[in-house]
């Protein structure tokens, strides 16, 4: 079975930083507390997210990369209001090539709906996207240099991507590090695994009060956290518990008020008026599953 899954769907090892590719995944998390700045109010954060990755081979140098990935976040926008669902879907469709033995490229286009989905328009519609440009050093090591850049109801965002994969030859340590998007870093103990991870989001949601005009919430947050997993089925599901702080800054804008360029932590041309108290981060509790398919097995199987 392992060897016609690998003949239809996925592409040699080479093309991916990895050995594996995460097929689909699965998290629910939690904050326990978040204190509005200047008032005696809070609120929590409750998320959920799912994602889904689907590469489809073309030949032995290309493939397809199609998928999706949803988002819920639950909390107070303004203090002591009532509870707003926040929501994300995005699909991504894009290019996985490799060029040599050591250069390989991935481009995939990120259209997105993001707001409270009460009354979906063109207006909750944006367009984002990534390339990323690998180079294999070794069979352990691999270099990442790209970029990522998004329409938001704020404007354009955009980063640059730099990173590597490492893989120790015992295969106990690894490092996964896309800066400053993510990182992660973990050792393997047998079944189990511990390790530390850190995630970088950025987004922007419409939102419609009743009796209210539009505003958007502007969405950046830094997580930070530890975790001991579980690996079961030969190291193909991953059960992962994380602990750890989320800044989880909501920042709340009228419609239209923008600023002219994010490139990563910084802003420019940005005088907008924030229409909400600022928001503390807090600590959060997460739990994951994930599917994991591991390529080099299924190489071999062939």
């Amino acid at each position: 079975m392992k060897k016609i899954i690998f003949l239809l769907l996925f592409i040699p090892w080479i093309t991916f930083s990895q050995e594996y590719v995460d097929i689909f995944r699965l998290n629910y998390g939690q904050t326990f507390n978040n204190n509005f700045e200047g008032v005696t109010s809070s609120t929590y954060v409750k998320s959920f997210e799912a994602g889904l990755t689907f590469p489809v081979v073309i030949n032995e140098k290309h493939a397809i990369i199609t998928g999706a990935d949803f988002s819920r976040n639950n909390l107070q926008l303004f203090p002591d209001t009532e509870f707003v669902s926040l929501y994300s879907t995005n699909i991504k469709l894009g290019m996985a090539s490799t060029w040599s033995e050591k250069w390989s490229t991935t481009i995939v286009l990120l259209p997105k709906i993001a707001s409270d989905y009460n009354h979906i328009s063109s207006d909750d519609f944006y367009l984002g996207g990534f390339a990323v440009l690998k180079l294999k050093k070794n069979e352990n090591l691999k270099y990442r240099f790209g970029v990522y850049a998004s329409q938001e109801a704020f404007g354009l965002f955009t980063t640059p991507i730099l990173g590597w994969y490492y893989m120790s030859p015992n295969k106990r340590f690894e490092m996964d590090m896309s800066l400053p998007i993510s990182a992660a870093v973990s050792y393997k103990l047998g079944i189990t695994t511990i390790g530390i991870d850190y995630f970088g989001i950025g987004r922007s949601y419409n939102v419609q009060y009743k009796n209210n005009p539009t505003v958007y919430a502007d969405l950046s947050s830094l997580e930070f956290a530890s975790y001991v997993q579980f690996n079961a089925l030969e190291e193909s599901v991953l059960i992962r518990a994380k602990l750890g702080y989320s800044s989880n800054n909501y920042e709340m804008y009228a419609a239209g008020d923008k600023q002219d360029l994010g490139v990563s932590a910084f802003s420019f041309g940005d005088d907008r008026t924030q229409l909400n108290p600022a928001l503390n981060g807090g600590v959060f509790l997460k739990f994951e599953a994930v599917y994991r398919f591991h390529i080099k097995e299924a190489k071999k199987d062939n």
